[in-house]
């Protein structure tokens, strides 16, 4: 039989960020308790601040009954052994009578097939809703009162009905009842006598109980204040659900500030409002207009002191950052402050990490043709907004702020975009890309040299994305960086710095970066190059070919090939075009000397697997391994010059499929 099931736990104000992190998780978490109770039935999940709630259309009021063979030894072991009967009989607990022998394959068994009744839901549901509380993780859990459970926030109520039934059992020092409560404006409980009236009594005591109406609601209002307004909301997804998250009943409201504010950078009239109080800015005209909209959790029909409030906390906000905006503008760029603020132990200040970065930079400039000068004006400059009084208030701020004071300063506008780029992983320029990888690589090379070097999951420092920034920045901006020279010529700067080491992290990460057969990005790596566009470059070439349809044929032939040649020194190719005695390697010789004739790297790729029926003819008809050893070695010379070339894009033999 089925019948309804409402379970609802009622907690104080839920945090919304710890909360959405584990939402995902809730409900295939309450799923698999069902499951392992046997009970398992369809059902929805709602959320509101203060409680949460898992709603049965039907649910089964027990366990289905299950059948439980138990098998024991054979017939012929119990004939000669009655023992067999009796132990078999004692670790069941069942009369002798109820034991038979059935038949299983060609011999006969003891067998007692038993009948295990289900269970009442009525009396697992407590174990079950324990269970589910328990297996939530919010990260930190707090205790409250004398209660030895902890929880994310404490629970104050908890409703549990079936239909019409209240079941009662104490959890997290809470007993069960029939009541629930309101939004916080009404005082009373409401009692729910029939599960089907929880929704709308809820509704009429301000709580939307589902999150997808909260979510319509308030986007439904958002765009009837654009449209009224004659202005564009931006609506930022994260933020959206943490609002969702927050209200009971949310009602969107427009509120406008002092138009003098519109000084300040965007940037910070967005943070001050998103960040710090929730709001959504406003555009007109493409721009950022002095107006906002906030979601109020209030159950009233006016307003007015909500919006005014609001209007009054967010004044006093922007009073703030226009007086840090003023003061840092006096105060100007520099550097010298940074010497103050530690960046880590054993690593020395700030001051001394952008001079780090500046040699990187240097080294970059030279090679890769950049302009120096812009090179070092933007790395000295990146931390300077450190200092100011805006980023110590903001500290998410940090480069873009420096981006509007360089501006302010006068400084070229390459270097002042390359500060804003310093942290994406995506620049717009050549000095704001060897920015971004001067920063990222001093993080690498000095972590490293301290022995903080990630292990398993671990990455405290974010070293793994700051070897990704260098490879997606390099490719994307064609930039020609030679990882292990680049790291030789810069070891000197850091103590005990295992090269090797470093190279092989930042390598790891082309593994993710690209999306293909990773034994394509061992093959071009085997062949030793380390720099970061002729890698991108073979990687794309190779795994074009290992994708292809008659790969599978190309492999054997050319892992062959690689096999011929595996303890071959290919120092010591030396092909005598006099010793050979079969057409087949003549015609392979006269075909493959064209490679050399061949610059680009595609068509060589192309050329060398047009060898494929030639190389094919070669070892079908010609004797590698001659008792001759100037034969011999002639014939291998022959085969590992092929293979020396493809060696130029990627190891062959690397290759699986």
């Amino acid at each position: 039989m089925l019948k309804p099931l409402l379970i609802e736990i009622g907690t104080e104000e839920l945090p919304a960020i710890p909360f959405l992190k584990e939402l995902p998780n809730i409900e295939k978490k309450w799923l698999d308790i069902l499951e392992k109770y046997d009970l398992k039935t369809g059902f929805q999940f709602f959320y509101t601040p203060r409680r949460l709630v898992l709603w049965h259309r039907e649910f089964p009021l027990r366990q289905k009954d299950r059948e439980i063979e138990h098998w024991g030894a054979p017939k012929a072991i119990v004939d000669k052994n009655p023992k067999a009967l009796e132990g078999f009989v004692k670790k069941l607990n069942i009369p002798k009578e109820k034991v038979e022998f059935k038949k299983r394959g060609n011999s006969e068994f003891l067998y007692y097939k038993e009948i295990k009744k289900g269970k009442e839901a009525k009396e697992l549901l407590p174990q079950m809703i324990k269970e589910w509380l328990k297996s939530l993780n919010f990260g930190k859990s707090m205790k409250w009162g004398n209660c030895k459970e902890e929880f994310i926030r404490p629970i104050r109520w908890i409703l549990c009905m079936i239909e019409d039934e209240a079941l009662t059992f104490n959890a997290y020092c809470t007993t069960s009842s029939n009541f629930t409560l309101p939004h916080r404006v009404f005082k009373e409980k409401i009692f729910i006598d029939f599960v089907g009236k929880y929704f709308c009594e809820l509704d009429k005591k301000g709580v939307i109980v589902f999150q997808d109406e909260r979510r319509d609601k308030i986007l439904r209002e958002i765009k009837e204040i654009e449209n009224k307004e004659s202005v564009k909301v931006e609506v930022d997804k994260e933020l959206l659900e943490e609002i969702v998250t927050i209200t009971e009943y949310p009602t969107a409201l427009l509120g406008k500030f002092d138009e003098k504010f519109l000084i300040l950078p965007p940037e910070v009239i967005i943070t001050s409002m998103k960040e710090h109080q929730r709001y959504f800015p406003v555009y007109k005209n493409g721009q950022l207009t002095n107006a906002f909209v906030v979601v109020s959790n209030a159950f009233t029909d006016d307003f007015s002191k909500i919006v005014k409030g609001n209007e009054k906390v967010l004044r006093a906000r922007l009073s703030d950052a226009l007086f840090f905006w003023e003061n840092d503008l006096k105060n100007g760029l520099g550097i010298d402050g940074l010497k103050d603020i530690v960046f880590m132990d054993e690593l020395g200040n700030m001051y001394e990490k952008v001079k780090r970065e500046e040699k990187i930079g240097e080294y970059l400039s030279d090679k890769l043709n950049a302009n120096k000068d812009k090179v070092k004006k933007a790395i000295n400059l990146a931390k300077a907004d450190l200092l100011s009084e805006m980023v110590y208030e903001f500290t998410e701020l940090q480069g873009i702020m420096g981006y509007y004071y360089a501006k302010e300063a006068g400084v070229d506008e390459e270097i002042a975009v390359a500060i804003k780029e310093q942290y994406k992983d995506k620049v717009s320029n050549k000095t704001s890309a060897l920015l971004n990888i001067s920063r990222n690589l001093d993080n690498i090379l000095a972590l490293f040299s301290i022995g903080k070097i990630p292990k398993g999951n671990k990455d405290p420092f974010g070293l793994r994305r700051s070897a990704s920034n260098i490879i997606k920045i390099a490719i994307q901006n064609n930039l020609p960086i030679d990882i292990e020279k680049t790291i030789n010529n810069l070891k000197s700067n850091y103590k005990n710095l295992d090269t090797n080491k470093v190279k092989e992290f930042i390598f790891e990460r082309l593994y993710k970066f690209y999306n293909v057969n990773p034994s394509v990005i061992r093959a071009v790596l085997a062949t030793g190059e380390s720099n970061l566009l002729e890698i991108d470059k073979k990687i794309k070439l190779l795994n074009e070919v290992v994708e292809s349809e008659d790969f599978k044929e190309l492999s054997t032939t050319f892992k062959r090939v690689a096999n011929i040649v595996k303890d071959f020194d290919l120092n010591s190719i030396k092909v005598d075009e006099k010793l050979f005695e079969r057409d087949e390697e003549k015609k392979l010789w006269e075909e493959f000397k064209k490679v050399k004739e061949i610059k680009d790297k595609e068509k060589k790729l192309d050329f060398l697997l047009s060898l494929k029926p030639l190389i094919d003819k070669f070892f079908d008809n010609v004797m590698v391994n001659v008792e001759d050893e100037r034969i011999k070695h002639n014939r291998k010379s022959l085969i590992a010059s092929i293979y020396k070339e493809f060696l130029d894009i990627g190891d062959i033999k690397e290759i699986s499929v």
